[in-house]
């Protein structure tokens, strides 16, 4: 049995298509799919459903690459050892991460940790779903404390405190008026965002004791999530209220492109964790990005 042929395919099952295998595996589609069509011919049996839309494992696929996923691993770990006979690391770090750090800070970050280590190829999947990150091929990603599971080892990264502001363009305020309320911006234009997996932002408020979660409607809806800019640049030429990531909308409230409102209402909240599977080996370039971001944070 080629071995090619069996991470063809498992790269193909973990994908979900050929297209996205190609873009993770740096093998064309074409060749993938003759590889899998090989080790079906092989094996005597189907291994992959395929649509027009989706590629799935059979029950015969499912069973196989249930089986090979563990000796992938060790066969990466067993290599990864070499590491411990190298001055500094080689490999590939596999980061999947939001859009909201991929547009913030996470950019500063790693243009730094690969001047450091330029032996480390980094590979950052930016998506707002909820994923395994075994399933998907990553060593670690970064999420909120409260999207964390608990057999997750997490170190924090990024920012510790962050918020949500509120924001529109001065002469939207001006023609509009300024809200000095959250249930006020039912009668604007809310400009609102919607995550990859189908769920939508939701804005949150609160003043003392007095808490608020709207679902405004609005005549924009971005999609997905990565899209932010997009939204921001819309709300600065006057489009309507943006509710975002402080970090990403200061620039143009320092130009004075956006306008902050509803200010004391503002929630805080904790920032971001790396998280990883715990109980299992930590190749080396992740353990290395570890002791990076937890440098920094002194």
């Amino acid at each position: 049995m080629d071995f090619n042929d069996l991470a063809a395919f498992a790269s193909v099952a973990r994908a979900g298509g050929f297209r996205d295998a190609a873009r993770t595996s740096g093998v064309s589609a074409s060749s993938l799919s003759t590889a899998v069509k090989r080790l079906e011919a092989k094996l005597g049996l189907r291994l992959l459903h395929r649509t027009t839309r989706s590629v799935s494992p059979t029950e015969a696929g499912a069973h196989l690459l249930n089986r090979l996923m563990p000796l992938f691993g060790e066969m990466q770990e067993a290599l990864d050892v070499l590491n411990t006979f190298r001055d500094t690391p080689t490999g590939t770090l596999r980061l999947n991460v939001p859009s909201s750090a991929a547009l913030t800070f996470l950019p500063d970050l790693v243009s730094a940790f690969i001047e450091r280590y330029p032996g480390v190829r980094v590979e950052v999947l930016a998506e707002d779903g909820f994923v395994d990150l075994l399933s998907i091929g990553c060593d670690a990603g970064i999420r909120y404390d409260e999207r964390l599971e608990q057999d997750m080892i997490a170190v924090p990264i990024g920012p510790r405190m962050q918020r949500f502001v509120t924001a529109a363009a001065p002469a939207y305020l001006d023609a509009r008026g300024r809200p000095e309320h959250p249930r006020e911006l039912l009668e604007h234009a809310c400009l609102r965002v919607q995550f990859s997996g189908g769920a939508m932002v939701t804005w949150s408020f609160e003043r003392g004791e007095e808490r608020y979660q709207l679902d405004p409607p609005g005549p924009l809806l971005v999609k997905p999530a990565l899209a932010l800019d997009f939204t921001i640049r819309v709300a600065a030429a006057g489009g309507g209220v943006v509710h975002l990531f402080e970090e990403m909308l200061r620039p143009y409230i320092d130009r004075r492109a956006l306008e902050v409102i509803l200010e004391p209402w503002q929630v805080s909240f904790t920032g971001p964790f790396l998280y990883y599977p715990g109980r299992r080996h930590v190749p080396a370039p992740l353990r290395a990005f570890i002791d990076f971001i937890r440098e920094r944070s002194v």
